[in-house]
């Protein structure tokens, strides 16, 4: 059993048929399951037109409240709670990028 405090993830990431969560302290945990039933979950979970997390490309699941910056230059994807030392890197393909920065734009 993993209890899960969805305000500290900081993003699920897809592996196959199993679903990495990790914490924005750092900790992970692996789930069993797909990143689709996440999704599906998450959006169950936050019904409305503000949704804690977003879909970047086909292999994560971010917090919007972490993200601290978008490099599509680098394909990196920078995640921070400005509490916990250091930050999150991960690398997201340059096109997901490209659409989330349009989205943070357009909003």
């Amino acid at each position: 059993m993993i209890k899960v405090k969805l305000d500290r993830v900081a993003y699920f990431e897809a592996d196959s048929n199993y679903c990495h969560v990790v914490f924005i302290n750092g900790a992970k945990a692996t789930l069993l399951t797909s990143l689709v039933n996440i999704e599906t979950l998450l959006a169950e979970r936050f019904i409305g037109d503000n949704p804690m997390f977003i879909r970047i490309g086909k292999r994560y699941i971010v917090s919007k409240q972490y993200i601290f910056q978008i490099n599509t230059q680098r394909q990196k994807l920078i995640l921070s709670d400005f509490i916990t030392p250091g930050v999150m890197e991960i690398s997201v393909s340059k096109e997901a990028l490209k659409n989330l920065k349009q989205l943070y734009s357009n909003s």
